[in-house]
């Protein structure tokens, strides 16, 4: 009976990130029994055809999944979509193998309906997919239906994609939203209670200790799924709005196995660490423990990197965290001001979680503690003016963290508040004002879900535009001071609130900001893919999470034109 599943990373991005979810899935896979090769194209981007066809010229799996973590960069001055790119190797693979071919991952499951189409696969899982894969794959192996599988998405051609459905753990939206799966629990789709199998050194699964020595920090998930409602966010959905909380024991197995690997640098990829906050100072004591039972464990080389919001953040959690071996702190406010925040950054029952006096906590403590700290800032949000910008640089440039990084726009996805708003607000005949795409062709029109057909007709409409061009859609206050021309173009670009930022930072300041960027406008490239920055840091031998270098740069950059790497500019 045929059990070889191939699992497929189509991510072509630099630096390189490590293909976490790929290790649970293969973990999962090997659970239930079946053989699991990784066709890792990351490391080997510039030969991506002729490694797929090595791979499959004698290979005959019964299932091969493929991963999409980004559908684009959701950098909004750039606005590259990446759905092109991974089509090219989906259909290469379609051409190598008769194998049914199943895809997931976080930017997958922003808009799931529309990516089973637009690749034309069979199969789709929304949210976490490591149960799911398995019960498709016993399925395939079986000769049982693959409508017996809750959850998964299956392409029926002919523009139409059906979802099986799953019994319902919360309360649901009804109609279209439901057949979504839009609102429920994720929880049982998680493998909470062992630790996830991370290599190094197999070529034919995903090799941990090479992405490290890349530039990519290793990761690590203690919970999955998110409760709170903070309207630009898209992983309530796309992970499920509740807390998937993995045993401690497990998460800090898989800790010592990757460090005792050599890859000392981990970084959390939970929304956010320091939600659940009784959880986490749990795993961080297990950590502290198990170093101070064993003065020989590789936890002693730990440097971990966490995601956490402003509250709740105690001395305690702080304490907790440099014992463990906390490096740095990257934490989202996203703004200064109550009055943008308010019905934004919310729990699950609409009420806020935070306030500014939270932020400035955070960054005592970490500095009290040795920890190195980054706020990340959204400005352009609804409500936003010149005024408001203004007050938010000040008040987060006066913490003096370590770095602060602003991002000016945000990425509007189909199932997250914002978009399901700006969907209403459109209601099928207006435009909603600050809503638009780099490559619209002509006025951006939305229609609610309810108005829709199909979850993939509501999809389609926030990545396309009617003719199949992509055509990503961005929100960007239009209270900010741009022309009138621009405010009615729906490619218009918001490059005076750009201009204007640069100018009101005092160039003294740069070396701890992070500026958004546009072509032309400065000699700075802050958008991740590619970064020339990111790219020297690397080559380098940097290790870590890169913010933390920021303030260095140029120095760092110097380095690297001494060593006669490729620099962006004169340094």
């Amino acid at each position: 009976m045929n059990r070889l599943v191939t699992l497929v990373n189509p991510n072509r991005i630099h630096p390189a990130i490590t293909p976490y979810a790929l290790d649970i899935l293969t973990t999962s896979l090997e659970q239930s029994g079946f053989e699991v090769e990784v066709v890792d194209l990351t490391l080997r981007r510039d030969h991506w055809e002729r490694v797929l066809a090595d791979y499959f010229r004698d290979r005959r799996p019964l299932l091969v999944g493929v991963t999409i973590r980004n559908t684009d960069t959701i950098y909004p001055q750039e606005q590259k979509v990446f759905l092109g790119e991974h089509k090219e190797i989906v259909d290469e693979i379609r051409r190598l193998t008769e194998a049914p071919i199943v895809a997931g991952g976080v930017g997958f499951s922003s808009m799931p309906f529309a990516a089973v189409d637009y690749f034309g696969i069979d199969y789709g899982v929304k949210g976490p997919g490591e149960i799911i894969i398995s019960r498709l794959a016993d399925a395939l192996a079986e000769g049982k239906p693959v409508t017996d599988v809750p959850g998964l998405l299956i392409n029926r051609g002919g523009g139409h994609v059906e979802r099986i459905p799953v019994e319902p753990e919360t309360p649901e939206p009804s109609g279209l939203l439901r057949l979504a799966g839009h609102g429920e629990s994720r929880v049982w789709q998680v493998n909470r209670d062992t630790p996830y199998t991370r290599r190094s050194g197999d070529g034919l699964k995903v090799d941990n200790l090479q992405y490290y020595e890349r530039g990519g920090p290793g990761n690590i998930l203690t919970k999955n799924g998110c409760p709170f409602r903070c309207s630009h966010c898209v992983e309530p959905d796309a992970k499920g709005g509740r807390f998937a909380l993995r045993s401690v024991h497990s998460v800090v197995d898989e800790m010592e196995l990757l460090t005792s690997q050599g890859v000392h640098d981990l970084h959390t990829t939970d929304s956010e660490f320091n939600l659940a906050i009784a959880n986490s100072k749990t795993l961080l004591r297990e950590i502290v423990r198990r170093k101070h039972a064993d003065a020989g464990s590789p936890l002693h080389n730990l440097r971990l990197w966490i995601y956490s919001q402003p509250a709740p953040f105690d001395d305690e959690l702080a304490e907790l965290l440099a014992e463990a071996g906390c490096a740095g702190v990257n934490v989202a406010p996203d703004h200064v001001r109550e009055d943008l925040l308010d019905g934004w950054k919310v729990t699950q029952h609409g009420k806020r979680y935070y306030r500014f006096e939270d932020l400035e906590n955070v960054v005592q403590l970490t500095r009290k503690h040795g920890m190195q700290c980054m706020i990340e800032v959204l400005l352009g949000m609804p409500g936003e003016t010149i005024d408001t910008l203004r007050e938010c640089i000040d008040r987060t440039m006066e913490l003096d963290a370590t770095v602060v990084g602003f991002t000016l726009g945000l990425r509007i996805f189909p199932y997250s508040p914002l978009g399901m708003h700006c969907a209403e607000l459109s209601g099928g005949t207006r435009v909603v004002p600050g809503v638009q795409s780099n490559t619209a062709a002509r006025p951006i029109i939305l229609r609610t879900a309810e108005q829709c057909e199909s979850p993939l007709a509501y999809e389609r409409q926030f990545m396309f535009e009617e003719s199949g061009a992509f055509r990503p859609l961005y929100y960007f206050s239009p209270g900010l001071p741009e022309t009138p021309e621009t405010l009615a173009d729906p490619a218009g670009r918001w490059l005076n609130t750009l201009q204007y930022m640069w100018e009101y930072i005092p160039e003294p300041d740069y070396p701890r900001v992070m500026l958004p960027t546009a072509p032309g406008l400065t000699q700075h490239d802050n958008n991740y893919a590619d970064n020339p920055f990111l790219t020297n840091l690397v080559a380098l031998g940097y290790k870590g999470a890169f913010w933390s270098r920021w303030r260095d740069r140029e120095k760092i950059l110097r380095e690297a034109a001494e060593h006669g790497l490729p620099v962006p500019f004169d340094i």
